[in-house]
């Protein structure tokens, strides 16, 4: 393939005056190239890495209206309100406008008097969309969010597989479909659903500025309330349940406790998870308690936590989640309690499905990865970034890296264990569930026990030296591996795995990771300014460090910015990021042309906040 001719010199002049931002990263430069010519293109960036300027800043070097195909409304509003606040002509289309309101965008698009212009795909295919991209000059197509086109993937939209029109009816017209998420297989479908024919720019899937941590759940709710006490206090943060009764009641627990939590699922009125979601917005300090209906697009930078209370169902699910924390590049936790009622319950959801086989047996696979990346004793970064067809080193910025945990040889134990689910069978001639085995194992004379005369097998009290948590960690780790599989559809009863065998004949060796009964790890926190130990290097490069007076005047800032945002009606991250705000505190920059060199300050921003940033600075 041929070069790429390079775009115009304006391109770096956009990204310094617009945005604010020194130099290009990654793979941004080449990809706001190849559009800017005229080329298709597959743009793969993590959450927080710039995807959007590979769309923006070719929509304004070329002639017309770039039109953004979005998801989501609340992804659209904010959008524009922050690419507004840039000083660039933007507007959307959706449910919220009135018809007058409407009117008055399409003909600010049909006389060209946008740079960005932000649809559904349903508003976009429709009738009178159609008829109004026709009577516009468009500069582009961006297609975000671009695995909602796969039928495999976890926000599947089957309006998104109906997109390959715009290669039809508009062939001499750019697109570029933008996504965080998407393995090998899915990269392929988007590509064949939206006949899309031209580079793909893949970066990195690291985000070093995130701890993945995984513990062993007891009590999952004490856990999180710990964690969130303990390590993020006043922060920011998202806490993903699995059902929407376990959401309500995990948000009341936390707001019990002085947190400032809301609850967030589809069965909510839709006025509720309007508030609740500008409230997490435009605040400081809200924690989101929801299913995974709620994220999507979600541009909030400074969520310091992301928490799972339930197992993802899959790494993609997993990583889109987690990718919601640190988008400023700051430091933030992946935070995940786990045990083997997730692998049971995950295995259900999929037995108990409507769908055919082959979604069956995909939807499997996915869990398994997902089983393995939580319970890996080695580098969890390693595992992640593997899946997504990318090598890594060990990050020094996961659990298992800062803390390895000891592994001993749990063979012996293995075997007793399989051979307590087999002699359990033989003896009733039916299959029994985790507690039953457990009892049996460990010599307790339960009323279940007695009945089926399990006191009598030969297994029985063999297990008696280890803990009922002991059994149950053993016991998942071998679902994880197939050694046993639990029967999700017939009251989660368990049965040997085929490569059971090898294990029971001392053909294979079964590790364990060794957990101290009863007690969690003591871990190194993230919060503190100035950083924490174990960090990796890139998360430390990212947080400056702040003297107390330092960070007493950031604090006066974020003070000031929340005034000017609610002056504003948008985000306070929409005005400028944490990040942005910690650099201004440190530099203390002391005229307006001295905010040219902070990050994030284009020349918008400046003429319209620089006389109020130096007054703040001033008052220090």
């Amino acid at each position: 393939m041929s070069a790429t001719p390079p775009a115009p010199p304006d391109a770096e002049r956009l990204l310094q005056h617009v945005w604010g931002y020194p130099a290009f990263r990654g793979l941004q430069r080449e990809a706001i190239d190849h559009v800017s010519a005229g080329g298709d293109a597959l743009v793969l960036m993590p959450t927080g890495g710039g995807k959007s300027l590979c769309f923006q800043i070719p929509a304004l070097l070329r002639a017309g209206v770039g039109i953004v195909v979005s998801p989501l409304i609340a992804l659209m509003q904010d959008q524009v309100a922050a690419l507004r606040e840039l000083g660039l002509r933007a507007a959307f289309l959706n449910s919220t406008l009135d018809a007058e309101a409407a009117r008055t965008v399409q003909e600010q698009a049909r006389r060209g008097e946008l740079d960005l212009l932000y649809m559904a795909p349903e508003r976009l295919l429709s009738e009178s969309g159609q008829r109004l991209l026709e009577e516009c000059r468009i500069a582009l197509f961006a297609i975000d969010e671009a695995h909602c086109v796969s039928q495999w993937g976890h926000d599947f939209r089957p309006e998104y597989g109906q997109l390959a029109i715009l290669r039809e009816r508009w062939p001499e017209v750019p697109r570029v479909a933008l996504t965080a998420t998407a393995d090998v297989p899915t990269r392929r479908e988007i590509a064949e659903r939206l006949l899309l024919d031209g580079r793909a720019f893949i970066a990195s899937f690291d985000r070093p500025n995130i701890r993945y941590r995984v513990v062993e759940k007891r009590d999952g709710r004490a856990q999180l309330l710990q964690f969130i006490r303990g390590e993020h206090a006043g922060d920011c943060g998202v806490v993903y349940c699995l059902s929407r009764n376990t959401v309500e009641d995990v948000a009341a627990m936390l707001a019990g406790h002085g947190i400032r939590a809301l609850p967030y699922h589809a069965g909510l009125p839709a006025a509720t998870r309007s508030t609740h979601l500008r409230r997490f917005l435009d605040e400081d300090g809200i924690v989101m308690v929801a299913t995974i209906a709620f994220g999507m697009g979600i541009d909030k930078p400074d969520v310091r936590f992301v928490a799972h209370l339930d197992m993802p169902r899959s790494i993609e699910g997993y990583f889109q989640e987690t990718g919601r924390a640190g988008r400023d590049g700051l430091p933030a936790q992946a935070w995940m309690a786990y045990g083997l009622s997730d692998v049971v319950q995950q295995r259900r959801l999929i037995e108990l499905s409507e769908a055919d086989d082959a979604y069956k047996r995909l939807s499997g696979a996915k869990l398994d990865a997902m089983l393995a990346l939580a319970e890996a004793a080695d580098c969890r970064r390693v595992r992640l970034l593997a899946y997504f067809d990318e090598a890594g080193t060990a990050c020094g910025n996961c659990d298992n890296c800062l803390e390895p945990p000891d592994l001993i040889d749990a063979t012996e134990s293995a075997q007793k264990l399989l051979s307590t689910i087999y002699r359990c069978h033989q003896a009733s001639h039916t299959r029994f569930a985790a507690t039953h085995i457990i009892d049996v194992l460990r010599g307790k004379r339960s009323e279940k026990v007695d009945r089926h005369g399990h006191h009598a097998v030969s297994t029985f009290g063999i297990g008696a030296d280890l803990g009922e948590q002991d059994w149950r960690l053993l016991l998942r780790q071998l679902v994880a591996q197939h050694l046993v599989e639990v029967d999700a559809a017939h009251f989660n009863v368990l049965q040997l795995g085929e490569a059971s065998r090898e294990v029971l004949r001392g053909q294979r060796r079964v590790q364990l990771k060794r957990r101290e009964p009863g007690t969690e790890r003591k871990r190194r926190g993230t919060r503190g300014a100035a950083g924490a130990s174990g960090k990796s290097a890139a998360a430390r490069a990212a947080l400056p460090a702040l003297s107390a007076t330092d960070a007493a005047l950031f604090e006066r800032l974020r003070t000031w910015r929340a005034a000017t945002a609610r002056e504003h009606g948008v985000p306070a991250y929409v005005v400028f990021g944490d990040a942005t705000l910690q650099a201004i505190a440190v530099a203390r920059p002391n005229s307006l042309d001295a905010l040219r060199g902070i990050s994030g300050v284009g020349d918008t921003k400046r003429d319209r906040y620089g006389a109020a940033l130096l007054a703040c600075i001033a008052d220090d």
